[in-house]
């Protein structure tokens, strides 16, 4: 009989193969009943080496418990993160990035200020990495900043469609930098668990959670 397989009467006879790569805690003790019943009864097995194999059995045991209560946990968090995440969906967040799509109508660029500034210039960059426009503000107090990029290059020469980078920079009165942090905002529109974590959709952007400044609600009027 070969001992590598196993027939299931209930499917017609078929074998199933077994694996026998791993070693369980089935075979561990059938592994150690088989040695006791091979040993010379006159010349006993020495009792450290088999206290030291029924600790090893009882550590088999423990660690298979602990993956399962540990699948078990991953499982429940996984389920848990999901739920709650869906309740992102329809809110307004903030979020952090570089970048701002345009899509022919004017684009709201968002920072925050560690401090007051004497400048603020908003560089808005192409694909190709060259600087299609530049904004300037003035006497900037600390906190959240916003300007407005009206889709025009440094000309007044409409520029196309599409994704462009978001340069901010900022410097005091007496021309020291200034840390300038860029951010966008907008709504969360669809979630998605395909790559094994939430991603949300904002707009045209694909964020993770760890992308997420802030979460609103929106206003009532916003909502209708």
């Amino acid at each position: 009989m070969d001992v590598s397989s196993v027939t299931n009467p209930g499917a017609g006879g078929v074998s199933t193969p077994t694996d026998k790569t791993k070693l369980g805690k089935d075979d561990f003790l059938k592994l150690l009943l088989a040695q006791l019943s091979q040993q010379d009864p006159t010349s006993p097995a020495d009792s450290q080496a088999f206290v030291a194999q029924l600790a090893q059995f009882a550590n088999v045991e423990q660690l298979q418990g602990v993956n399962e209560g540990l699948q078990t946990m991953l499982v429940a968090q996984t389920s848990s993160n999901q739920t709650q995440t869906v309740g992102l969906l329809g809110k307004d967040v903030r979020y952090k990035t570089d970048s701002c799509t345009f899509d022919g109508s004017p684009v709201q660029l968002h920072g925050n200020l560690s401090k007051n500034a004497s400048t603020v210039s908003a560089a808005i960059v192409d694909s190709t990495g060259k600087t299609v426009r530049t904004i300037q503000l003035r006497d900037v107090a600390s906190g959240e900043i916003s300007a407005t990029w009206d889709g025009l290059d440094d000309k007044g020469n409409p520029l196309p469609k599409g994704d462009y980078k978001v340069r901010l920079t900022a410097a005091d009165e007496k021309g020291g930098n200034i840390p300038v942090d860029v951010y966008g905002t907008g709504r969360v529109t669809g979630i998605s668990y395909a790559k094994g974590y939430p991603e949300l959709q904002v707009g045209t952007a694909t964020l993770t959670l760890s992308n997420i400044i802030a979460v609103t609600e929106p206003t009532q009027s916003e909502k209708n």
